[in-house]
C-alpha cells in the first residue's frame, strides 16, 4: 500500500508539472480564451457528467444480489463519492472504489458482498470502456485517419485485452485457489483468519457472476454511460466555434478515456489526459489550445461533481466516528458493572 502511495505521489507531481508545461507551450492566453468561450456550456457539461456518474451508479446497483443490496439511490450516491475520491484526491484512480466498498457496509451490506460488487463493477467498467475504445478505433479507421495513430491505438488495445482477461480469471476458481495457496504458505497455518474473509469474497463473486441477467444489464448500462459522455466533447467544441461530428467526438472521448484507464496509477490521469487530447484532437486539425481547453473544462466538471462527493464522504465518516464515540461510554459502563 505504501508503494502505491509513493507511486501516486510521484505521478501527482509529474502530472501537475506536465499540465503546466503543456499549457505554457500552447500559450496561456490562448488556452484561457478557449476556456472562456465555452461560457454557459460549462453548465451543460456538468449536467452531462452528473448523468454519466449516475448511470455508472445504476450499473453498479444492478450487480448486487437480492440479499445485501444497496438501495438504488444509495448506489448512485456512493458512486458520486467514489468518483470524487478517484478524481480529486492524490490517490491512484482505484482509491475511490476501495472507499466505496467500505462505505457500502455503512448501509448494512455485508463486507464480502460490498468488496465483490466493487471488484466486478470495476471489471464491467473496464470491459465496456474497452468496447467503447474499439468502437472509437473502428470509426477512426473509417474516417481515414493517419495510419500511425491508428496503429498505436490498435496496439494499445491489443495489450490491454490480456489484462482484462487476467483480471477476470483472478476472480474465478483458479485465482481463488492460487491466492489461498499463497496465503497458507505465507501464514504457515491453514486456519489463518484472513482465509475466511477471502473465501467469503470469492463466494460473493460467484453469486454475482451466477446472475447473468444482472451482469448483462450492468454492462449495457455502463456502455450507455460511456456513450453519453461523448456529449461533453460535442458541447465544448460547439461553444468554441469548432464543431466536430458525432463520429469525431466519439473517437476523441473513447480514446482519451482509454488513455485515462491506462494511466490508472496516476491520480486523475494528470498530464496523461492533456497529452492524449492534444494528440487526438490534432487528428482532426483541432489546435492544442482548444484541446487543452477541453481538458480543463473536463477538470472543472470533475470539481463541480466531486467536491459535493468529498463533503458527503466527510459527513459519513464523521457520523460514523461520532456514533462510535457515543457507544464507547456505555460499553465501558457495562464493563465496570
Amino acid at each position: 500500500m505504501s508503494a502505491l502511495k509513493h507511486i501516486a505521489g510521484i505521478g501527482w507531481c509529474a502530472g501537475i508539472a506536465l499540465c503546466v508545461g503543456l499549457i505554457a507551450w500552447s500559450g496561456i492566453d490562448d488556452v484561457g480564451r478557449a476556456v472562456a468561450s465555452v461560457g454557459w456550456g460549462m453548465v451543460l457539461v456538468v449536467l452531462i457528467r452528473v448523468a454519466t456518474v449516475s448511470t455508472a451508479g445504476a450499473g453498479w446497483w444492478l450487480l448486487f444480489p437480492a440479499s445485501g443490496r444497496l438501495r438504488f439511490w444509495q448506489a448512485i450516491f456512493l458512486r458520486f463519492v467514489r468518483e470524487a475520491v478517484n478524481t480529486l484526491l492524490p490517490l491512484t484512480q482505484i482509491g475511490g472504489d476501495i472507499v466505496g466498498a467500505r462505505l457500502s457496509t455503512f448501509y448494512a451490506v455485508p463486507g464480502a458482498v460490498a468488496a465483490a460488487s466493487v471488484i466486478i463493477d470495476v471489471l464491467m467498467q473496464a470491459v465496456t470502456q474497452f468496447l467503447f475504445a474499439v468502437l472509437g478505433l473502428a470509426i477512426l479507421i473509417a474516417l481515414g485517419a493517419d495510419s500511425t495513430a491508428t496503429r498505436i491505438a490498435a496496439i494499445g488495445l491489443a495489450l490491454s485485452a490480456p489484462l482484462l482477461v487476467g483480471f477476470y480469471v483472478a476472480q474465478r476458481r483458479g485465482g481463488h485457489r492460487l491466492l489461498r495457496f499463497v496465503l497458507v504458505r505465507a501464514a504457515g497455518d491453514g486456519n489463518w483468519r484472513v482465509l475466511g474473509t477471502v473465501d467469503a469474497v470469492y463466494q460473493a463473486l460467484s453469486t454475482i457472476y451466477a446472475r447473468r441477467t444482472g451482469l448483462a444489464a450492468s454492462g449495457l448500462v455502463h456502455l450507455v454511460g460511456w456513450l453519453v459522455g461523448v456529449a461533453e466533447v460535442l458541447i465544448v467544441f460547439a461553444c468554441m466555434g469548432q464543431p466536430v461530428s458525432v463520429g469525431e467526438a466519439l473517437v476523441i472521448e473513447s480514446l482519451v478515456q482509454a488513455v485515462r484507464g491506462a494511466a490508472f496509477l496516476i491520480p486523475s490521469a494528470l498530464g496523461a489526459q492533456e497529452a492524449g487530447l492534444i494528440l487526438l484532437c490534432g487528428l482532426f486539425a483541432i489546435p492544442p489550445d482548444q484541446a487543452l481547453a477541453l481538458s480543463l473544462v473536463k477538470r472543472a466538471a470533475d470539481l463541480a461533481v466531486g467536491v459535493p462527493g468529498l463533503i458527503a464522504l466527510q459527513i459519513l465518516e464523521g457520523g460514523r466516528l461520532a456514533a462510535g464515540y457515543s457507544r464507547a461510554p456505555s460499553t465501558r459502563q457495562r464493563e465496570m458493572t
